[in-house]
């Protein structure tokens, strides 16, 4: 039976790439699946639809500026060090532990480094976090969405793979032709996806309820608000505008199916979308972590045509002239992220373990 150990959270954007990869995994009869992954987190709630076997452990969030939590977070990370190693003791050392970042997956990468376990973590972004840029030490090989971030890591063990895409990006077909009340396939309006990441988005969504009426007589829309939001929104729902707290697996379909998509810009909505080979408007939280957003979007820019905008610059424009700008920037289709990428790290793993 061959063993691996996956890491990572604290947002969809560190678990989503996990779940691809175990969901390629879990029909091969010879893989038992881990999770290591915080107490009462998205990572717990994310695998709980899936066959594995979640271990929580305590975290703690690491940050670069002074906080008086840095002192309890520093005691909750050496806690779930503890946790980690017992866990990962009682495995075979011919235990692969696969880490897709997060604060969460400090702690488990120190304790397979303690307890002999090979090590692979993979960077999403185009930029590092500072967990891979921790984890980056221990490991045995480090993989890459973006040639850019090869820079960032060591050369002797760092590989481009690309970002691991799910599969339904790859197939035309839509698996969900109904969203709440709305049909994908209805040609009597271009639907808009507006999506602000699982957390929804403040700024995102004053931008969109500013001119919602002017909006709804032109589109379908759905509108991914975030669940701080939704009660407020869901009172402006009807037949054109859908107002949701999270979308899951329906979000593929409804990213097949927009029109236009208005988004931030985190490292999986710009992979799936270059994938889908959608042209989108794109624009990034400001204050991401070393710019992160900016260069993911940039990215899609670079391969599609992308528009994206600065949180600055959306000051002085509306909706409209978005819009409007937005259908007379130029759609480049250069180049898209291909399913290998899956299919490389996959092969990776079971090479590992052979």
């Amino acid at each position: 039976m061959k063993n691996i150990v996956f890491t990572g959270g604290g947002s969809g954007g560190h678990v989503m790439p996990a779940i691809t990869l175990i969901k390629e995994l879990i029909p091969r009869e010879d893989y038992t699946i881990h999770y290591i992954g915080g107490r009462n987190s998205i990572e717990k709630n994310l695998v709980a639809d899936y066959d594995v076997v979640y271990k929580p452990i305590f975290t703690g969030k690491l940050r670069r500026y002074f906080s008086i939590e840095n002192f309890i977070d520093i005691f909750k990370i050496f806690l779930g060090m503890i946790q980690s190693f017992f866990i990962l003791l009682k495995l075979p050392k011919k235990t692969l532990v696969f880490s897709t970042g997060g604060f969460v997956s400090v702690p488990v990468v120190v304790a397979a480094k303690i307890t002999g376990k090979k090590i692979y973590i993979h960077e999403q972004t185009s930029r590092v976090g500072l967990a891979n840029k921790i984890c980056s030490k221990f490991a045995d090989k480090v993989f890459v969405s973006f040639e850019e971030s090869l820079k960032f890591f060591p050369n002797h063990k760092t590989h481009f793979s690309g970002y691991p895409i799910r599969k339904e990006c790859f197939d035309s077909s839509l698996h969900f032709e109904k969203f709440k009340n709305l049909n994908l396939k209805d040609s009597t309006k271009e639907l808009l996806f507006i999506t602000g990441g699982g957390n929804g988005s403040l700024l995102l969504n004053n931008l969109i309820k500013d001119e919602l009426d002017f909006l709804k007589s032109k589109y379908n829309i759905i509108h991914q608000v975030g669940k701080a939001f939704i009660d407020e929104y869901q009172q402006l729902a009807d037949e054109s505008y859908i107002p949701v707290a999270f979308i899951g697996e329906e979000i593929v379909d409804i990213m097949k199916a927009a029109s236009i998509i208005i988004s931030r810009a985190g490292a999986g909505t710009v992979c799936e979308l270059m994938a889908l080979e959608k042209r989108s408007i794109f624009i990034p939280l400001k204050i991401a972590q070393k710019n992160e957003q900016y260069h993911n979007a940039m990215e899609a820019n670079k391969n599609l045509g992308s528009l994206v905008l600065s949180e600055d610059e959306l000051k002085n424009l509306n909706v409209k002239t978005i819009l409007e700008t937005f259908e007379g920037s130029q759609y480049q289709k250069k180049a898209a992220p291909k399913q290998e990428a899956t299919a490389y790290l996959v092969e990776q793993i079971e090479n590992s373990l052979s």
